[in-house]
């Protein structure tokens, strides 16, 4: 989760800060248990077209799938999240994933993940899918009543669906940890250990982190020693093992958790000023950031989602990548690694529906629904190349640049990721990359072919 914890959010989940190691929050869950994960979030907004932007037209108009089952928010359901990004001629080319392994990284797990997989797959004829649960640290017993094993059972849903709806023939391996990541130091020892796991074992060539924990929170020796070792594994498993990591870069806009209440399941103390997270911001990670993602009829439109973290590290330099960026975006990085690299659909009031045993079916959203959404889609792309595409990120920023950059992402113009409440001041989304959306949202039926090809 995002909040540093899982990342998703249900309409009422809670955004943790990538203080602490916790699912992501989006709004889609918070109505039951506020779902801990570093992005996942439910929402209670009516949906209606972002004020500024420009709908573009679905590719495809007609839906063959039930209607999204959500009585709260707005749900969508597999198909129209495929259609606007327009997956669905690459499955139409029978480019689903098939053959490629995503692996996710989870507190805990979920003990209902399989049945809810089910129940999701039936509502909207996917092919059935047995997602494989391996514990390699041990497991601790499940408590319904315990807000953060519930939290990341949301969490883990969350991810598993969506790269499910994404790339329906891929298969889904999670690795689960007996220690809640939360804000700070806690869980990230234990995650990195899953990491290493998952690269020794050859489970699969992309890895998805819907947790994160602020760099705040990390400032200090434990923590930057807790971190260290993550960025020469990622180095190595991106550039020589062929793995790509996603990262969640968390549900709080342009600033995040710095204490975190485990027994209230919330967060007690945010930084009053701008700061992004862990592993995100780590530069041999494809930071993930959210939009507000609006279907209407035919069309869809996008603007900046204002809980989509995003800003400048404090620990990382510049990467190479980004130097290609212009002069305008150099003033914001000044010399330092920045996010999001790209993003998607993470809107908790208008998300994919996701069914969770306990609370039913929601639209959950949050950065944590944009990492499996990116890795569904790297899956595909795998399949098409024939091997693991391995570090992303030169590839995404060389597209950009080039004349292909209009008709391989949607760039999103609009919204921004102030903390009103938090008073911090945020980014505004603008053309090109941004401390909010990165490069912006894909048009997966031309950027896969141009990943592969790149």
């Amino acid at each position: 989760m995002t909040h540093s914890s899982p990342s998703f959010l249900f309409t009422v989940l809670r955004a943790r800060s990538a203080a602490s190691v916790k699912p992501l929050k989006s709004l889609a869950l918070v109505l039951g248990v506020m779902l801990m994960l570093a992005g996942c979030s439910v929402s209670t907004n009516t949906g209606g077209v972002p004020s500024g932007t420009t709908p573009r037209p679905l590719p495809t108009a007609a839906t063959t799938e039930s209607p999204a089952p959500c009585g709260l928010g707005t749900c969508y359901t597999p198909e129209q999240l495929r259609d606007a990004y327009n997956v669905t001629p690459l499955l139409n080319k029978g480019y689903t994933g098939k053959g490629q392994t995503v692996v996710l990284i989870e507190s805990y797990g979920s003990p209902t993940i399989q049945q809810d997989l089910d129940t999701f797959d039936q509502q909207f004829g996917l092919p059935p899918l047995t997602v494989k649960v391996l514990s390699p640290l041990g497991t601790v017993p499940f408590d319904s009543g315990n807000s953060e094993m519930t939290g990341w059972q949301g969490e883990t849903t969350l991810d598993v669906e969506t790269v499910h709806a994404i790339a329906p023939g891929a298969n889904i391996t999670i690795l689960t940890s007996p220690v809640d990541e939360t804000e700070g130091v806690q869980g990230i020892p234990q995650f990195l250990q899953l990491e290493q796991y998952a690269v020794q074992n050859h489970l699969g060539n992309i890895i998805s982190q819907s947790w994160a924990a602020s760099e705040v929170s990390l400032d200090d020796p434990s923590g930057k020693a807790a971190i260290a070792p993550f960025d020469a594994f990622f180095k190595q498993a991106t550039t020589q093992d062929g793995v790509t990591f996603f990262g969640s870069t968390g549900d709080n806009g342009a600033t995040d958790c710095v204490v975190y209440d485990e027994n209230t399941s919330s967060c007690t103390q945010y930084s009053s000023s701008p700061t992004i997270a862990f592993p995100a911001g780590d530069p041999w990670v494809t930071a993930a950031g959210g939009t507000s993602l609006n279907i209407s009829g035919s069309s869809v439109s996008e603007s900046a989602w204002n809980g989509s973290n995003g800003g400048v590290s404090r620990f990382y330099s510049e990467p190479s990548y980004q130097q290609s960026l212009p002069t305008s975006d150099q003033r914001i990085l000044n010399g330092k690694r920045a996010v999001p690299d790209i993003a998607a659909s993470a809107d908790p009031s208008e998300a994919l529906a996701i069914y969770t045993s306990g609370s039913g079916w929601q639209p959950v959203g949050g950065t944590s629904a944009a990492s499996p959404l990116w890795a569904g889609l790297t899956a595909i792309a795998d399949q098409m190349a024939g091997h693991g595409l391995g570090f992303l990120n030169p590839k995404l920023y060389q597209i950009a640049a080039s004349s292909k950059y209009a008709q391989d992402f949607n760039d999103i113009t609009t919204g921004d990721n102030t903390n009103s409440s938090e008073n911090v001041q945020g980014y505004p989304a603008t053309t090109g990359w941004d401390p909010v959306t990165g490069l912006g949202t894909p048009n997966a039926a031309n950027l896969l072919p141009d990943l592969v090809a790149a």
